[in-house]
């Protein structure tokens, strides 16, 4: 029968054309929550793309490839040392100064390699929740106590969330374990791949380390500096490529001297020495068979698998919510007025709006400073606090395209919930 096979695409049409039909074009909440949808696709794009997530493909393609899968195993793996396998995962934030979507890709990468879906998880809710510089900013303008909770808070969290997902899923990561194989070539030694990621690493965070409040300071100097010590650390990756990974001085030279003449000719514009330099790492690597090719097409992948979801969550978050002192079809006084008191359902309003908002690396508190002058309680406050770095809709597309709808939907959950019962506890005591 014609209709038994073809009533779905029939729905769709019908669907997309009232949709279509129903539009509420000229009506001003939604012609301006389109424009904050494209404002905020914007920002992210100029922001976030070129300096936070290219370098983070790049780990995460190199994590795949020069990692090997036994030294996952035996150190995320479901049967390595749980002590080893969480301290390193949930202290991860301390030195990867990233957003909830920057994590993405070194999440997918660890995960596909083997580790335990306990301590990558804890590494996924960790990257971005523990930020030594967040947490610091927290407690200078939100107060000491608030950003002492948050730290605290964020560790113990990273360690139960990671727990609780290995407990639900045991089963399953007890068949990973039997069926994973420990034995791996080594191509060079570790301290020289120690090197290596640390190179990237660098440049990773110092490329996006922002500009503090104070105009003296370690942190000041650290951020007046921060271009050079990106160069720097990006020399080191070339000493690396050309020397230990067979790419060659030539072509090493090739790829850093455009990026020296950009750099030197508009030092204004340092970001353009870092496109330059992006392209010219591609350009030499996409073309060669040897393992610098396999890192490359492996970046690619990834590249290739996030981004789409990566933007497309960041235009229905920027149609919803609006930016930062912006509003989407959702009135941000609905959300003021939600979370006031110390109530579990204000507790629960903040953790799971604040799971589904995107937070930019330090904009949160700012933003929370708004909200808690518009009457938002404490406890709502930590409880946002504790769901909103570490996730955001873009980073739950992702997170389910690599684990699967039912854990990335249990992973939320656990993150709302417990932020919800901190929210609670802290408002209690601190309210």
């Amino acid at each position: 029968m014609f209709w038994k096979d073809q009533w779905k695409p029939l729905v769709v049409m019908v669907g997309v054309f009232l949709a279509i039909f129903y539009l509420p074009v000229g009506w001003a909440r939604f012609d301006n929550a389109i424009m904050e949808a494209l404002h905020l696709a914007k920002w992210y794009a100029q922001e976030h793309v070129l300096l936070c997530l290219i370098p983070a493909f790049f780990i995460a393609g190199a994590i795949g490839v020069f990692v090997s899968q036994a030294s996952v195993m035996k150190y995320l793996g479901p049967k390595a040392n749980k002590f080893c396998a969480y301290g390193v995962a949930s202290c991860s934030g301390t030195i990867l100064a990233v957003c909830s979507c920057t994590i993405l890709p070194l999440f997918a990468g660890i995960y596909r390699m083997g580790a335990g879906l306990g301590p990558a998880t804890a590494f996924l809710y960790s990257g971005p929740a523990i930020n030594v510089l967040a947490i610091i900013l927290t407690a200078k303008v939100l107060g000491p106590e608030l950003g002492i909770a948050r730290a605290i808070g964020a560790i113990v969290f990273s360690v139960l969330i990671g727990l609780a997902m290995h407990f639900i899923y045991r089963r399953e990561e007890a068949e990973k374990a039997e069926m994973a194989s420990l034995e791996a070539e080594v191509a060079r030694p570790l301290w020289q791949n120690a090197i290596y990621f640390a190179a990237m690493v660098g440049v990773l965070v110092f490329a996006n380390w922002g500009r503090p409040e104070e105009s003296t300071g370690l942190w000041h100097t650290i951020y007046s500096s921060k271009w050079l010590i990106t160069g720097l650390f990006a020399a080191l990756l070339g000493f690396t490529l050309a020397t230990w990974f067979r790419l060659g001085w030539g072509r090493v030279l090739v790829m850093a001297l455009p990026v020296l003449a950009l750099a030197l000719a508009f030092p204004s514009m340092p970001a353009l020495a870092f496109v330059a330099g992006v392209i010219g790492l591609s350009a030499v690597t996409s073309v060669r068979e040897d393992e610098t090719g396999e890192w490359f097409r492996a970046s690619w992948t990834f590249a290739k698998q996030i981004m789409p979801l990566l933007l497309f969550g960041v235009l229905v978050a920027g149609l919803l919510l609006g930016r930062p002192g912006s509003e989407g079809l959702i009135p941000s006084e609905w959300v003021s007025r939600a979370v006031g008191g110390n109530s579990l359902a204000a507790n629960f309003m903040a953790s799971f709006a604040g799971a589904f908002m995107y937070f930019a690396t330090l904009t949160e508190v700012p933003i929370l400073q708004g909200l808690i002058g518009s009457g938002m309680g404490k406890g709502p406050a930590l409880a946002l606090l504790l769901a909103g770095p570490a996730l955001s809709l873009p980073n739950m597309l992702v997170i389910r395209s690599v684990m699967g709808t039912q854990k990335t939907v249990v992973f939320v959950s656990l993150v709302i919930v417990m932020a919800t019962l901190s929210g609670v506890i802290y408002g209690h005591f601190f309210g």
